[in-house]
């Protein structure tokens, strides 16, 4: 059988499908640390907001223990905020988080298509090369019967001359 002349083509093929499952494997690895960071600013959060209430409950009763005034109650309410502040500053975490994972799941999604994509150009070319062994076949099949008929031909006119 003749060399396949496509075949350059289908080795291109086969790799650019092999490169773009690699791609589609590195982005779920990609989404799947985004999103575990994700649960893990969340799950912080919600650390930060019981301690800070049980802080809050713990610095009150140690005020009304000593019995400090209204300075006391202003440290408590500066120590309160500041544990906010430092909430809402790891709120914004979670929300650039989000937005890393959302941009992550786009790229699972684009790098999905593409494999689709280069499986999709694979399989074109594949079904080429078995329509061309087809016809290749075909055509030596057909080179085969016309010899046999000559063949058969040249010993019946050989017979007839005898």
């Amino acid at each position: 059988m003749p060399p396949y002349r496509l075949q350059a083509l289908q080795d291109m093929r086969a790799r650019a499908k092999e490169e773009a499952e690699q791609a589609f494997s590195s982005a779920i690895k990609a989404l799947e640390k985004e999103k575990a960071e994700l649960q893990r600013l969340i799950d912080e959060l919600e650390l930060r907001k019981r301690e800070r209430k049980a802080k809050v409950a713990a610095y009150l009763k140690e005020v009304m223990f000593k019995g400090a005034g209204i300075n006391g109650m202003n440290m408590m309410n500066r120590f309160e905020e500041r544990l906010k502040d430092e909430e809402a500053q790891v709120a914004l975490e979670v929300e650039r988080q989000r937005e890393a994972v959302k941009v992550a799941e786009r790229l699972v999604e684009q790098r999905r298509r593409e494999m689709a994509d280069a499986a999709k150009e694979l399989k074109a070319i594949e079904k080429h090369r078995e329509n061309w062994q087809k016809q290749v076949k075909y055509e030596r099949q057909q080179r085969e019967e016309l010899n046999q008929e000559e063949i058969g031909n040249a010993l019946f006119l050989a017979r007839q001359r005898k």
